[in-house]
């Protein structure tokens, strides 16, 4: 697949493209990444819970429950297919991002998507609550970690199936 760099600053989802593709070629049961990939999600939700993007609607209502129950609060963003013809190109494939900035988090996703093969369940963790003024969930300090808790909730949640 060819990639048109609109951005050099959106380099961190070029990174995890490649790391999505070698570990879907692993085949295994779900792929779960967590990154600060946009800064459009502490656009849309503050600092006080981040959001979750899946290609499976089971996968992200198990994120939403592991959330709540780690006290690191997630809300499933849409992974809707019309988001892509903002990312067509006409010199490659596709564009990794777009100049206007809108909707960015669910733009990354959508590209993202194209690098999960086999149809593998497959959630975004974003970690952009991982700094809060007075602390998140059960952790006081400002650093809080965000993700730990919820990462080991949804290990728990997914063991269980």
């Amino acid at each position: 697949m060819t990639i048109e760099i609109v951005h050099t600053d959106a380099e961190g989802r070029m990174v995890l493209a490649d790391t999505l593709t070698l570990a879907s070629r692993q085949k295994p049961d779900a792929i779960i990444d967590f990154a600060t990939l946009t800064g459009s999600m502490i656009s849309a939700l503050g600092d006080r819970m981040s959001g979750v993007i899946s290609n499976n609607s089971s996968l992200a209502c198990k994120a939403i429950g592991a959330g709540n129950k780690a006290g690191e609060r997630v809300v499933a963003f849409p992974l809707e297919e019309d988001y892509d013809s903002d990312l067509e190109s006409d010199i490659a494939d596709i564009k990794q991002c777009t100049l206007e900035g809108g909707a960015d988090h669910i733009h990354a996703a959508r590209f993202l998507s194209k690098f999960i093969e086999n149809d593998i369940p497959w959630l975004h963790t974003d970690l952009s609550s991982a700094n809060r003024k007075g602390g998140l969930g059960a952790i006081a300090s400002d650093t809080n970690g965000f993700g730990v808790g919820f990462g080991i909730e949804m290990l728990k949640i997914m063991l269980e199936d």
